[in-house]
């Protein structure tokens, strides 16, 4: 079966078995547990586009998540915007910032693209932290919850809704010339801008649609716990989201929603070590990275090829 095809019928599955959920779930705890995994899902797709798809390293989209917020939190918060319209701004506001950082980065190669997204991640970071005047700090900025006191049933519905929509155009543009540009620019941009390409242009392209995605994630998750923070923003979130993809299995289509899925209830298992449970994802993440570099799902994947 053609590798997109099956990446297709293993996410209807897991999309299926998730609708199923709450129908056994009961604890409100656990269903918050698995929006939250639903959000680090949704953004680990975005960062995969990028980092999967077109090889470009990022270390910030943990950092677009968190402009996301703040975009809708600000404007439903200040300028009374419905959290819906907030939603869409957050979209827009992300969508132009990775373009214009995008346009100015992406002329860079090797370790300087990883390097410049930190310290861009930081200076975000680093503004909204001293802005106190707008942003309220370290204390965070509370916003009125999407559904108002809807029940976790909602959310969690509401999120994988999302989640599907944006898997299904994520498939149509992977198989598309588009997807055909990215994925040559990451096997050999060299070959690919001797061909024709224009590389910068399209990973410019990818870096915007990836910030996008991780600002929508963003502005739905704010409106989920009610509070913007800049510690969403930390670089250790980033190290989280791309554990997701790469552990699930980066320049898939499934393997991030399924690295998402898995890891953050098994972050929640953990948490009761502290800080050290990030020891076990990094260790997890250097055993992919040696021995699985398709991670759970490319792995599952070779191993189906194999038997057919």
């Amino acid at each position: 079966m053609e590798k997109r095809k099956l990446d297709l019928l293993v996410s209807v599955v897991v999309f299926c078995l998730m609708a199923l959920v709450p129908v056994f779930v009961k604890s409100a705890y656990w269903l918050g547990v698995l929006v939250v995994a639903l959000y680090f899902s949704l953004a680990a797709m975005g960062w995969n586009l990028l980092g999967g798809f077109t090889g470009q390293f990022s270390i910030a989209p943990a950092t677009f998540c968190m402009i996301g917020m703040y975009t809708s939190a600000m404007l439903v918060h200040y300028l009374h915007w419905s959290p819906v319209a907030g939603i869409l701004m957050s979209i827009v506001a992300t969508a132009i910032v990775g373009l214009l950082l995008g346009w100015v980065c992406l002329r860079l190669r090797g370790p300087y693209l990883a390097l410049t997204t930190i310290g861009f991640a930081e200076i975000v970071r680093g503004l909204i932290r001293f802005s106190y005047d707008i942003t309220r700090g370290d204390l965070g900025l509370s916003v009125p919850k999407l559904f108002g006191g809807g029940g976790h049933v909602t959310y969690f519905y509401t999120f994988l809704g999302v989640v599907v929509l944006v898997q299904l155009l994520l498939y149509f543009l992977i198989r598309s010339r588009v997807g055909l540009y990215l994925q040559s620019i990451r096997d050999d941009d060299v070959a690919a801008s001797g061909r024709g390409v224009n590389v910068v242009g399209w990973k410019t392209l990818a870096f915007t649609l990836s910030s996008l995605i991780c600002g929508l994630s963003g502005g739905l998750y704010v409106h989920f716990i009610g509070l913007a923070s800049p510690e969403t923003g930390l670089i250790i979130q980033s190290g989280l989201i791309i554990g997701m993809a790469v552990i699930g299995g980066m320049g898939t289509l499934t393997g991030p929603l399924i690295g998402g899925l898995l890891l953050q209830p098994l972050s929640e298992l953990v948490r009761e070590f502290g800080v050290q449970h990030m020891l076990i994802f990094s260790l997890l993440i250097i055993l992919a990275i040696r021995f699985w570099r398709e991670g759970l799902y490319g792995s599952f994947r070779k191993v189906l090829a194999r038997v057919s």
